[in-house]
């Protein structure tokens, strides 16, 4: 899943592609570098991250999905957003994937919006809300307090009129998260996959991998962490995970290719 950003304020690449030139640019370059599909996004939910109006969040990315949609049919594409009127427009224009970080608890209307269109729906663990996820995040068990929660959040789904066979799930590296807390959900992704749905894992250039690679110090931006990135998505993979939401596809894809073949 590659990620195309059209905000001003994304952790790894905010700004970048907020041009319609620029985000079909970079969404060409995806898929020519072989991503599955784009995830694309208009609200930023980095730490600290304010809310976007959903008036402002479609003018950004109404006209994307709307010309990705024409000009790359094949490619199916998510629409990274909490707020129903934005999917619900998106998935008009030939969006085909709603990528909730709320877990359709941000907005009632949610859940029909998915119904109706009869599309997938990623659902992510995230403790509070973006501007507080990472205000000392404290769990007992991290890995089965999680897993309570997409119990809780896979029945809600199923009582709205959703197929748990359109449930995908992410347990949310960093949103609400310590860097112990990130390391313990990666090592234990395995057991997410008794809930019986399809797994996604985000971890790309995120903060925990810059601290990692500084060994303790000050951690590395979000621009030197493509190796801890590889690493976290290799591991991934042979944990289970189907979905890797993912800045650089194509160093991705490279070492993915080699991993499997000297598996």
């Amino acid at each position: 899943m590659g990620i195309l950003n059209v905000t001003p304020n994304s952790f790894a690449d905010g700004g970048r592609f907020t041009s319609m030139d620029a985000a079909l640019a970079h969404a060409e370059q995806l898929i020519e570098e072989g991503a599955h599909l784009l995830d694309i996004g208009g609200e930023s939910t980095r730490p600290g991250a304010e809310p976007v109006p959903s008036g402002e969040e479609i003018r950004r990315v109404l006209p994307v999905v709307r010309t990705l949609a024409k000009r790359f049919p094949q490619t199916p594409l998510s629409i990274d957003t909490m707020k129903a009127e934005v999917a619900h427009r998106c998935l008009e224009e030939g969006a085909s994937l709603i990528n909730d970080v709320s877990a359709l608890r941000g907005d009632p209307r949610m859940p029909e919006v998915a119904r109706r269109h009869g599309v997938p729906v990623v659902l992510m663990h995230m403790l509070g809300d973006p501007r507080t996820m990472q205000d000392n995040p404290v769990y007992q068990n991290v890995i089965e307090e999680i897993k309570m929660f997409f119990r809780k959040r896979i029945e809600a789904a199923e009582r709205a009129g959703l197929s748990r066979r359109n449930l995908l799930l992410d347990p949310g590296i960093g949103f609400g998260k310590t860097l112990e807390h990130n390391v313990e959900i990666l090592r234990g992704l395995g057991s997410f996959l008794d809930l019986g749905c399809l797994l996604v894992v985000g971890t790309s250039r995120k903060s925990f991998i810059g601290r990692l690679l500084a060994g303790g110090g000050t951690p590395l931006p979000a621009e030197d962490r493509l190796e801890g990135t590889l690493a976290t998505h290799l591991w991934a993979v042979s944990k289970g995970a189907h979905i890797l939401r993912v800045h650089d596809v194509k160093a991705t894809r490279r070492a993915l290719g080699v991993w499997r073949a000297l598996e």
